[in-house]
């Protein structure tokens, strides 16, 4: 039976851990020069609607080194641009592919996608979720502080759907986490009952506050993200006015733990949602996060396309 990974609610515990442990094994693979194909002669197809540096190389690159290859399809090379069925194009692709990664904007459209295929399908970024990049997170939490059970995660900034994949994803992992977003920017609602549930099981805790000193004090992780994403360009002004005060900055990222690390997944605006000083600083993890999707996205298609 088919895997998809839409939202992180599809993974169960164990799937997160396979694929934390599969992500150290391949980068470490990678980095001592051997190769593996488990995924040779399969294909995977990319569908960007939205702009891309990280998903669509690491993906590409990814595929590449498990022995498979990837096709890039923009709305311009589908008839889907055209107005053909989701469920045409999904029906359709399964028969060519072994599994397909969708970049867009509506949820509905990537759930619609896997209704209808017959091969795995990989969310690489809708408004509401970014799981993938949740995942190669936590892969780097995990390598740089050694666990995550237990420690605290402090975000600040936007509920977006970078603040719903890593609510989803740090309380399965058992994290204390702690939220920070003025009135009006706060998570989905639906989203924070649902992890509050599963913060209970895993033993993690779940927070939200409107003062980012309170978020951030004692923190072992200080995670922040654009204060506008794709699709909100024109609320850039209206945004940056309400989110007066979030910059995460040197001296907010003091209130956190002296060992803390600093992440963003990245584009970083500089001077607006984190300082120049602490991006470019001893603390910040940006760019390990940013190769650390490779490693985790391999360990996704493994994991579904193996």
């Amino acid at each position: 039976m088919k895997k998809d990974l839409l939202t992180i609610n599809d993974l169960t515990a164990g799937d997160l851990d396979t694929i934390l442990e599969r992500s150290a094994w391949l980068k470490k693979a990678l980095k001592d020069g051997n190769t593996h194909h488990p995924l040779k002669g399969r294909s995977l197809g990319m569908i960007f609607e939205k702009s891309s540096t990280r998903t669509r190389v690491s993906f590409e690159v990814g595929m590449y080194q498990l022995g498979g290859q990837a096709l890039f399809l923009s709305p311009a090379d589908l008839q889907m641009g055209r107005g053909e069925p989701v469920a045409d194009t999904a029906r359709t692709l399964s028969r060519y592919l072994d599994g397909i990664m969708i970049r867009t904007f509506a949820q509905s459209m990537v759930e619609e996608l896997a209704k209808h295929a017959t091969i795995p399908v990989i969310n690489g970024l809708t408004d509401m979720h970014h799981p993938c990049q949740a995942l190669a997170d936590l892969f780097t939490i995990r390598e740089k502080r050694g666990t995550l059970k237990g420690l605290t995660f402090a975000y600040v900034g936007d509920g977006n759907n970078m603040a719903h994949s890593l609510i989803e994803a740090c309380v399965k992992a058992g994290m204390r986490v702690s939220l920070a977003c003025p009135a009006g920017y706060a998570p989905d609602a639906a989203i924070m009952r649902e992890a509050k549930q599963v913060a209970v099981r895993s033993g993690g805790e779940l927070s939200l506050t409107d003062d980012p000193k309170k978020a951030v004090k004692g923190a072992d992780v200080v995670y922040t993200d654009v204060w506008a994403s794709m699709g909100q360009e024109q609320e850039h002004a209206l945004r940056v006015q309400a989110f007066k005060g979030y910059e995460v900055d040197e001296k907010l990222v003091k209130l956190a733990d002296p060992k803390a690390i600093v992440m963003h997944c990245l584009p970083a605006h500089r001077g607006e949602e984190i300082s120049a000083g602490v991006i470019e600083g001893p603390q910040s993890v940006v760019f390990d996060q940013a190769e650390n999707r490779l490693h985790t996205q391999k360990a996704i298609m493994e994991l579904l396309m193996g």
